[in-house]
């Protein structure tokens, strides 16, 4: 009889083995592969069962949780959802999270290592911990003022502290309110159809993620290689450039859109955009100079985040000398973001610097501690000190006789450079309009702001439309909004 027993005894010891072992298997070496599975609901659950932290402008949350009493309790709400969507993104049940809502996604939900203390403790309780706050970058006035100053119309609007990076605005336009995709309904499945099949694209963020032909506004990187060069040593000496200019190799004329431009020097070939004299020049800079300077400036850079992605702006490195001097006038195949185009500016008004562009400037816990912090750094080092301050100069001269007296500031020093930007087959569609500006109050020490405004659909017939008629008064309207607010002097 014993020697039953002990073979029974065999039996359950190697069957409680091997149901250790499974549920080893299962729990740890396999336990990845079902917390993932897509029909494991348990995560959402509980991921939604606590309220999300919120992001923050100017101190006050634009976001917030609202309790549905649901499966998945709490869902993402939105303050001016689409004044601030190009920014924080969306949360949703359906359709995961995107730019800020994405990147912090970790602190917002409550599961960033960072937020707890005591994570074995915790864990052992099974405790939730809730969600931090990001507090951006963003000067509030300003993203208002830029999103209606757009007013409807599609293009996007960026600014940054030229002294540390910092953005704050970045609007697109047309928007739309994210909050319409939270939840888990049958609206918010209309919502993600409709706002799709809009051909409008709303829900492109078109400062960050969309690249547009920059057109004069960057000469202010032609004018800077071509100093640096040593290709013009004096701004008012007048260049040998005929009027019209014929591309290296080709039949084909350049011409201007204003008078005087024959032989012109750099000051008033800038002050009046004079497209012959700056695609001459970028032809006598030469290719590696162009590309080198544009580098500098971010140009090609494939890894800026601040702190999700943005689309590289490019400057091709492969041209013959027609193709160059097209790209040196900002067409061809140049291509911008208008943050981009933005840290062009700045670098202008901060000395040379390409700070880089970051929007969040801390992180906390729910209760206000500090998670994390931002530190200002430089990306690149794109002109001389000298060449900046002659780049001030002739920016300044833009606006204060030029083709962007609609920046003028009363009580400022303001610089622009205005562009419109050709496009379509046969550059038959209407163009675009940019303008790229900086702003510095006279009381000041140091600029307050760098604006790039780009209109995709302006205003008037394809001939009137023009960088300072179109987008120069919105740029005008987010320096304001920054040079009026505390501490930059006219607050």
């Amino acid at each position: 009889m014993s020697r039953y027993i002990r073979r029974a005894a065999a039996l359950c010891a190697v069957l409680l083995i091997g149901l250790l072992a499974n549920a080893t298997r299962v729990q740890i070496l396999q336990s990845a592969r079902y917390e993932d599975n897509p029909a494991n609901r348990r995560q959402m659950i509980t991921r939604y069962e606590v309220p999300r932290g919120d992001i923050l402008v100017d101190g006050r949350p634009v976001t917030g949780s609202r309790d549905t009493g649901g499966m998945f309790r709490h869902t993402r709400t939105y303050t001016d959802g689409p004044l601030y969507a190009p920014v924080t993104g969306f949360a949703s049940q359906l359709y995961g999270t995107t730019l800020l809502e994405h990147t912090e996604d970790a602190l917002l939900s409550g599961t960033d290592p960072l937020l707890d203390p005591f994570p074995l403790w915790n864990g052992v309780l099974r405790k939730r911990i809730p969600g931090g706050h990001v507090v951006t970058t963003l000067n509030g006035a300003a993203q208002r003022a830029a999103y209606q100053g757009l007013a409807g119309r599609a293009g996007a609007v960026a600014a940054v502290e030229p002294t540390t990076g910092r953005i704050l605005a970045l609007v697109s336009t047309p928007s739309y309110d994210p909050g319409e995709l939270s939840g888990t309904s049958p609206s918010a499945a209309r919502a993600w159809k409709r706002l799709n099949g809009d051909a409008a694209r709303p829900m492109l963020d078109r400062a960050i993620r969309q690249t547009y032909p920059p057109g004069s506004t960057f000469k202010v990187v032609t004018a800077a290689a071509a100093l640096e060069a040593g290709v013009v040593t004096d701004l008012d000496a007048p260049t040998d450039s005929p009027d019209p200019y014929r591309l290296p190799g080709t039949t084909t004329e350049l011409t201007n859109e204003t008078d005087d431009c024959t032989d012109a020097s750099l000051r008033y070939a800038f002050t009046w955009s004079c497209n012959t004299v700056f695609a001459k020049l970028g032809v006598e800079v030469g290719l590696k100079d162009m590309t080198g300077t544009a580098a500098n400036f971010g140009f090609d850079g494939r890894k800026l985040r601040v702190p999700f992605a943005v689309a590289p702006s490019t400057f091709d490195a492969k041209l013959d000398a027609s193709q160059l001097a097209l790209s040196s006038i900002g067409q061809f195949e140049t291509r911008a973001t208008p943050l981009q185009m933005a840290m062009v500016a700045a670098a202008v008004a901060g000395g040379g610097d390409v700070r880089a562009p970051y929007l969040v400037e801390r992180t906390t816990t729910k209760g206000g501690e500090t998670v994390s912090t931002a530190t200002p750094r430089t990306l690149h080092r794109a002109m001389s000190a000298t060449t900046a301050e002659q780049l001030r100069e002739m920016m300044t001269d833009v606006v204060q006789e030029g083709t962007g007296r609609n920046a003028a500031i009363p009580g400022a020093r303001v610089g622009g450079k205005t562009g419109t930007a050709q496009h379509g087959v046969d550059n038959s569609a209407r163009p675009y309009a940019w303008f790229i500006s900086w702003a510095q109050a006279d009381d000041a020490l140091e600029p307050a702001v760098a604006v790039a405004v780009v209109v995709e659909d302006a205003s008037g017939r394809q001939g009137e439309v023009s960088g300072g008629g179109d987008a120069a008064p919105v740029a005008k309207a987010v320096m304001e909004a920054v040079l009026n607010s505390r501490p930059y002097g006219r607050g």
